[in-house]
């Protein structure tokens, strides 16, 4: 246990050093280059940018064309109508310096765009969108201080789903959020960082069959190993030949909200997500996905979406998740899923949904928070196991305030407080009996509790209290 929080304090203290983005001068800027590191793809419609450091006014200036991108306003307002790709050692900066508002036309789609039967977490290509208009990011992007989202110039507004959430689970690949809206995307092969800062990003991605969500981060996680020397950023490949991406992405202050997903990542290490309003998104808040690692969410408020609030899904490890609120969402508010590990879930306020659930993962701890008007409170299921669940406050659930099931053994539970559970039955729901134990929790109520001496909850405080109005 001692080198895994040795391993996890090292990294919250590396990435803590980075929570605050420090933005370059742009001096150097695309004007001041050769005017060949901004060009246009006509039959691609996409911006292809080169330069060291570049602009929204650099692209316009260079392409002079109102039909790519145009200058709405003088104070910033930007109608863009192609994709941008920022290359390899190119950075685009897009701040209040000259923008206020960058609305994005989706473009053209191709023939498979928009059936409804494709699925993000299974193909992370991004091939299959046709000529939607993306920022894709190969260098280094920084946004700060400005709004991004969809425009359709038809009905002079945002691109929206009929649904801005997802109603239901038995809506999911209908094709109600199919319809080609633009996104962000950082590839695996990025030299650079991707920083986003007190911004409003919004009306952003759609279902396509992968990479479309709205903020995607992709990482290549094969090289990880070999990338001790670079402190631990992720090792990439451009061109045939291997890259270090430098420095801890940052993900903060931003208000995200309409997007297919708040946020979503494979493979990356080392990011920041903190200071965020994110809410009614279609499907997801923060959903790092497979093989996401070392990064942390913290000071969030995260409320109102179509599936879960936080979701790391899929061999993600050493993530810390803290200080957040959370709440009304369709699913849990807080998801450890699929072989996620060595991960930390503490002092967040959880509430008005199902609140803390793990599954299928192992050597977590989840301590310090307080979840309240729940389903269930925290759940442990699917042979999860060595989890540590303690110093968590646990009020006024509907089902049950500890439910340990469906083989998860091993875990550690204790020195819990229990509020008003809605019977005796409910305080502990620990329905296999495999090896979990139950150490100094506390339960507050004005009912009378009395568990056998041979009940594995025997070592349970009982305090009597005024039931709350």
């Amino acid at each position: 246990m001692i080198p895994f929080i040795m391993i996890l304090t090292a990294a919250i203290f590396t990435l803590s050093l980075y929570s605050t983005p420090v933005f370059a001068s742009i001096s150097n800027s695309a004007s001041s280059e050769s005017s060949n590191c901004i060009s246009f793809d006509s039959s691609e419609r996409v911006i292809s940018i080169t330069c060291k450091t570049s602009t929204l006014t650099d692209i316009y200036n260079q392409l002079n064309n109102k039909n790519i991108l145009d200058k709405e306003t003088s104070d910033g307002v930007w109608l863009l109508n192609a994709g941008i790709i920022i290359e390899h050692d190119a950075k685009l900066v897009i701040n209040e310096g000259d923008t206020k508002w960058l609305k994005m036309l989706a473009g053209e789609t191709s023939s498979n765009i928009g059936d409804g039967n494709n699925d993000d977490t299974d193909d992370d290509s991004g091939e299959g969108d046709g000529f939607v208009h993306a920022i894709r990011v190969h260098g280094s992007l920084d946004i700060d201080s400005v709004k991004i989202t969809s425009w359709d110039p038809a009905i002079n507004g945002y691109i929206r789903f009929e649904s801005d959430i997802l109603p239901g689970r038995e809506y999911e690949h209908t094709g109600i959020d199919a319809i080609p809206r633009p996104y962000i995307r950082v590839e695996d092969d990025a030299t650079g960082t991707t920083n986003i800062t007190n911004s409003e990003i919004a009306y952003l991605g759609y279902e396509c069959g992968g990479g479309c969500s709205g903020i995607s981060y992709y990482g290549d996680n094969e090289n990880d190993s070999d990338n001790d020397d670079h402190n631990g950023d992720v090792a990439a490949t451009a061109n045939g030949t291997r890259v270090i991406q430098q420095g801890i992405s940052i993900l903060k202050g931003n208000q995200i909200h309409h997007n297919r997903f708040g946020f979503y990542s494979v493979g990356i290490g080392n990011m920041v997500l903190e200071d965020n309003h994110v809410h009614h998104n279609f499907m997801y808040g923060f959903d790092p996905h497979t093989g996401t690692h070392d990064i942390i969410i913290r000071n969030n408020t995260v409320h109102d979406h179509g599936a879960i609030g936080i979701i790391c899904f899929l061999d993600c490890y050493n993530i810390v998740i803290e200080n957040n609120k959370v709440s009304n969402s369709a699913g849990s508010g807080i998801m450890f899923s699929r072989n996620m590990t060595n991960s930390i879930a503490r002092n967040n306020y959880v509430h008005e949904e199902q609140c803390i659930f793990v599954s299928q993962s192992h050597d977590n701890k989840i301590y310090y928070n307080t979840v309240s008007n729940c389903g269930n409170g925290i759940y442990l299921k699917s042979e999860s196991s060595n989890n540590s669940v303690f110093n968590n406050t646990i009020r006024n659930v509907n089902g049950s305030a500890l439910l340990l099931n469906d083989g998860a053994s091993d875990n550690s539970v204790y020195s819990n407080t229990i509020v008003n559970p809605p019977s005796e039955e409910e305080v502990i729901n620990n329905e296999d009996q495999d090896n979990n134990t139950f150490e100094d929790n506390n339960i507050l109520s004005s009912s009378a509790f009395s568990f056998a001496p041979s009940s594995p909850f025997s070592s349970f405080h009982v305090y009597s209290m005024a039931r709350e109005n």
